[in-house]
């Protein structure tokens, strides 16, 4: 039979006019007029289609690739077949990292919900607001009353120091002061004279040496004062009388020790003023203190007395000891 003969059996070419009695191509999907049928339709020697960009597309890094396990999709392509445009952008979106974050899930530029105080409702941050000044006014009010404890005396303690004492007493007290010790407001002088006996037999009295006087004057203008011209004759007095009474009596072992010291440095002191001659012996010495308030500022209305107090103590006999020390 002719191979163009027009019957039943005859094999038609693509484009052929149909035959009375053909029953028409179904219309749908995988049809013609749809897109599976036109990318799965290729005429006799066309060359083949190139796959769409999306197929040809490695999945990202860390993308599952094993979809044996999955649900099957009604739209998905048979095997061995190139997906469609839709699917492959369901699956490209499917197999994305972001799609699986929690970030993806919300919508953008939702806000973050507030936190600390600010997620309180507004009665309970007035309250946390007035707890805290409540706080800060009590931090402040402490420690002002600890400075004016501690600080030198005042104008202010002078009017309101019980109060001061009642706030610092007995939780809070304090065993130093600002700028320990206090600034000293009076000028303490140590003067001494001695007994002296002649070589002829004689005795006679010094006058008063002003040792503090001289001390004063070696450290003004000095840029680098001693250690012995700044302290020892001030921090010798220091220490008897505070182991000594009123009387001058001593008061437990370091009485008698502050006394000894006291009086070697006075010895010490005379013999380099050559207040003996020579032949001379020094037989006693008496030793005082000379006390005058510093005169407050022109602006203060504070009224102090100006006149000297003296604090005399007994005659101390020299021994041999205090001059071999003053010797050495």
């Amino acid at each position: 039979m002719d191979a163009y003969d027009g019957g039943s059996d005859a094999r038609r070419q693509p484009g052929a006019p149909s035959e009375p009695g053909d029953a028409p191509e179904p219309e749908g999907p995988d049809g013609p007029d749809g897109l599976e049928g036109l990318e799965g339709t290729q005429a006799p020697g066309e060359p083949a289609a190139p796959s769409p960009p999306w197929a040809q597309s490695p999945a990202p890094d860390g993308a599952p690739t094993d979809v044996s396990s999955a649900a099957p999709d009604p739209d998905a392509e048979p095997a061995g077949a190139q997906p469609s445009a839709p699917a492959a952008i369901r699956q490209a979106a499917a197999s994305s990292p972001a799609a699986s974050s929690p970030a993806a899930a919300a919508p953008y530029g939702d806000p973050q919900p507030p936190t600390g105080v600010a997620a309180l409702s507004l009665r309970y941050q007035i309250g946390v607001a007035l707890a805290l000044a409540v706080v800060a006014v009590a931090v402040c009010v402490h420690i002002g009353m600890v400075f004016l404890h501690v600080a030198p005396q005042n104008t202010v303690t002078k009017q309101h120091g019980g109060a001061v004492d009642d706030w610092v007493y007995p939780e809070f007290e304090q065993n130093w002061k600002l700028f320990a010790p206090n600034p000293l407001q009076m000028n303490i002088a140590v003067q001494v004279r001695a007994r002296i006996r002649s070589a002829d037999g004689g005795s006679r009295t010094s006058g008063w040496y002003d040792l503090s006087a001289q001390d004063g004057r070696a450290i003004d203008g000095n840029p680098l004062p001693s250690h012995t011209q700044q302290n020892e004759l001030r921090r010798s007095w220091d220490l008897f009388v505070a182991t000594h009474d009123a009387d001058n009596r001593p008061v437990g072992l370091r009485g008698t020790l502050s006394e000894t010291y006291l009086r070697r440095i006075v010895v010490l002191r005379l013999e380099r003023d050559d207040a003996t001659a020579r032949g001379d012996v020094l037989v006693s010495v008496q030793v005082r203190s000379r006390t005058t308030n510093v005169p407050p500022p022109k602006w203060s209305e504070e009224k102090v007395s100006v006149q000297p107090v003296y604090r005399e103590l007994p005659w101390w006999a020299v021994t041999a000891d205090d001059t071999e020390g003053s010797t050495r």
